[in-house]
């Protein structure tokens, strides 16, 4: 439904909260286990259907696709190439990598048309590894990186953190195909610091986290870690160099001093919000994925393994960026650039100005989320606007009518600072630049 206001597709930029499907709530669910968990029900992002399965509501839905587009970008920049695999996968190749009896989070599924057995797919080696296989012949169709954004599933023993640990989630899963180890290595690398600039630009200081293979791999691993009181796991880090370990397979947990520079060591909490694995040839060796090398003989392919929890990452920032009053999203996944707030509405002159303002914002480039509700007060306003967390509030009012002027606030700031309508447009582009620097 187009805005009668905007023309164009700028309706696409602008959501008024008077008919918006996201409402917030005044009262905190009962049993949540986390921060994340409360602000994001509370906050009309998320909706939980049962344990650890959740519904994205308009709000969370702009959220996951900001975070999915960061993806996008710094996956692109290493020359992956997007996919989409099914999320239903056939048991035999299951059967063949070993992994369908000893993998104990696998939602196995029967089919009511003969024996037929499937796999909701937590993780996606055994449908890559053949698809790649089928495009692959020979050294000069390496190296080769793919990608997928999609739904996952585990049958997790206890989900918990809301969103953080679900049995449904979302996840972008990269693997990478070379012809040797040392090829391998340098992908990885390269994926390692697309990894630290999604994590960046998502608001996130990861710690690059050395850890067990677990099912996917003997050899060690790297998780990227963000701490805090929900996660899960316990790490021993380093403040002074970037010295990380999981406490699984840490030999350093009774040390005080850190191995690579001697500082004291820290231990913490956190959430796991990204892993790599070098597979090495475990998976091409169960489905014969060989090519023809320059000196013709038939040679096994190396793999890489690189997840992100996209939902996950929803409920880490969230971890991360918050007060007493609500969620503070960075700019780059905010639902929407700006909250207008409209006071004193049922006066017609304001109401007018209000849209004027509107228009200013979407002409900007930026989008906005307008609390055009009538008959609402200023402090109810102003506690959505907090608990919502978008990172520029307007307000336009009786206040600041008469002198032609609009309110602007930070959401992280107490102070507010006026600006004229005319200036709107460049003060606005000038915060948001000012706070991706």
């Amino acid at each position: 439904m187009k805005d009668k206001l905007t023309g164009n597709q700028n309706w696409r930029k602008i959501l008024r909260y008077s008919t918006s499907f996201s409402r917030a709530s005044k009262e905190s669910p009962k049993e949540v286990t986390s921060e994340s968990h409360k602000l994001l029900i509370r906050a009309g992002y998320i909706r939980q259907e049962m344990a650890g399965v959740f519904s994205l509501l308009p709000l969370g839905v702009k959220v996951l696709k900001n975070i999915e587009t960061v993806i996008r970008d710094e996956m692109d920049s290493t020359g992956g190439q997007e996919v989409l695999m099914p999320a239903l996968e056939p048991k035999q190749n299951w059967v063949t990598t070993g992994r369908w009896d000893t993998l104990d989070i696998l939602f196995k599924v029967n089919s009511r048309y003969g024996n037929r057995e499937y796999v909701l797919g937590p993780t996606h080696e055994e449908i890559v590894t053949p698809l790649v296989k089928s495009r692959v012949k020979s050294y000069k169709d390496l190296p080769l990186a793919v990608y997928q954004i999609q739904t996952k599933f585990r049958d997790e023993p206890r989900a918990k953190s809301g969103i953080i640990r679900g049995r449904e989630f979302g996840m972008k899963d990269m693997y990478s195909f070379h012809v040797n180890h040392e090829s391998l290595v340098t992908f990885y690398e390269q994926a390692k610091e697309a990894y630290l600039r999604v994590f960046s630009r998502c608001g996130i200081t990861a710690k690059v986290t050395e850890a067990s293979g677990g099912d996917f791999t003997k050899k060690i691993s790297h998780e990227f870690m963000a701490l805090s009181d929900a996660g899960e796991d316990i790490i021993i880090y380093c403040d002074s160099c970037a010295f990380a370990q999981n406490t699984e397979i840490s030999k350093h947990k009774d040390a005080d001093a850190c191995p690579s520079c001697s500082h004291n060591l820290r231990t913490g909490k956190a959430i796991e919000i990204g892993n790599i694995f070098d597979l090495g040839t475990k998976f091409s060796e169960v489905f014969d994925f060989t090519f023809t090398d320059k000196d013709s003989t038939r040679k096994l392919v190396y793999m890489g393994c690189y997840g992100i929890g996209t939902t996950r990452l929803i409920g880490a920032i969230v971890e991360a960026h918050n007060d007493g009053k609500g969620i503070i999203w960075p700019h780059e996944v905010a639902p929407y650039s700006c909250h207008l707030v409209g006071l004193n509405l049922e006066e017609s002159e304001i109401k007018e100005r209000a849209e004027v303002v509107l228009q200013e914002i979407v002409k900007s480039g930026l989008s906005v989320l307008f609390d055009d509700r009538p008959n609402v007060g200023a402090g109810d306003k102003f506690a959505t606007a907090d608990l919502i967390g978008i990172p520029i509030r307007i307000t336009i009012g009786r206040e600041t009518f008469t002198e032609g002027e609009v309110e602007i606030k930070r959401r992280e700031d107490s102070e507010t600072i006026k600006v004229t309508i005319s200036e709107l447009s460049k003060r606005l582009v000038t915060i948001i630049e000012d706070a991706r620097e």
